[in-house]
């Protein structure tokens, strides 16, 4: 018999045809569906259904009760938190077969989506941007944005460490934790 690399709960469904990377953790009656793929160390929760085509990159954090559809791909690092729902549909009926009218997301690699915060399908999430719980994210999200509420609007900046980023007149900030210094110019935030 073949030793497993990564680790699922005897209630977890795997079905043929899924890349599990190694270091992975795959929890109580989770689903993963054939042709999705989940890179190294990635640790989904309780009752998460991920759908085919879905690629998740490395360490990407899944908890309890979120289901990842088709058309959704996570870079490295990025955190989905309790219940968060991803769309991929705009106008979903039930008599109405839109397979394929499917619209994709992208997270991109740092980033964290807070618990029952919903992405509208077709909407790009930035590198280390942080979404707040319960917000409703209906247009793209650029890299390092704190966005909030519904629907979501932009309140501030993230460092990489996940603290709001305080700019000075000459658009410079420093991360209380972790001293990286980020500059802000153009309403675009980069790391220096």
């Amino acid at each position: 018999m073949e030793k497993l690399h990564y680790f699922s709960h005897p209630t977890a469904v795997i079905d043929e045809g899924c890349t599990i990377g190694e270091g992975t953790k795959i929890w109580h009656f989770s689903h993963l569906m054939s042709g999705c793929k989940l890179g190294k160390n990635c640790n989904l929760g309780q009752n998460v259904v991920v759908s085919p085509g879905v690629d998740l990159g490395n360490n990407v954090k899944v908890q309890n009760n979120v289901s990842i559809y088709t058309g959704v791909s996570c870079e490295d690092d990025v955190f989905l938190g309790p219940s968060m729902v991803f769309t991929n549909v705009i106008n979903p009926r039930s008599a109405v077969n839109r397979k394929a009218e499917y619209a994709k997301t992208h997270v991109g690699k740092g980033a964290s989506i807070g618990a029952n915060a919903t992405i509208v399908c077709g909407h790009d999430i930035g590198k280390y941007a942080f979404i707040g719980a319960g917000a409703v994210v209906t247009k793209n999200v650029p890299d390092y944005a704190l966005v909030i509420g519904n629907p979501s609007r932009q309140t501030g900046w993230m460092s990489e460490y996940g603290h709001k980023l305080e700019f000075d007149a000459n658009g410079n900030a420093t991360c209380k934790e972790s001293g990286d210094h980020y500059k802000l110019e153009n309403h675009k935030v980069t790391k220096m």
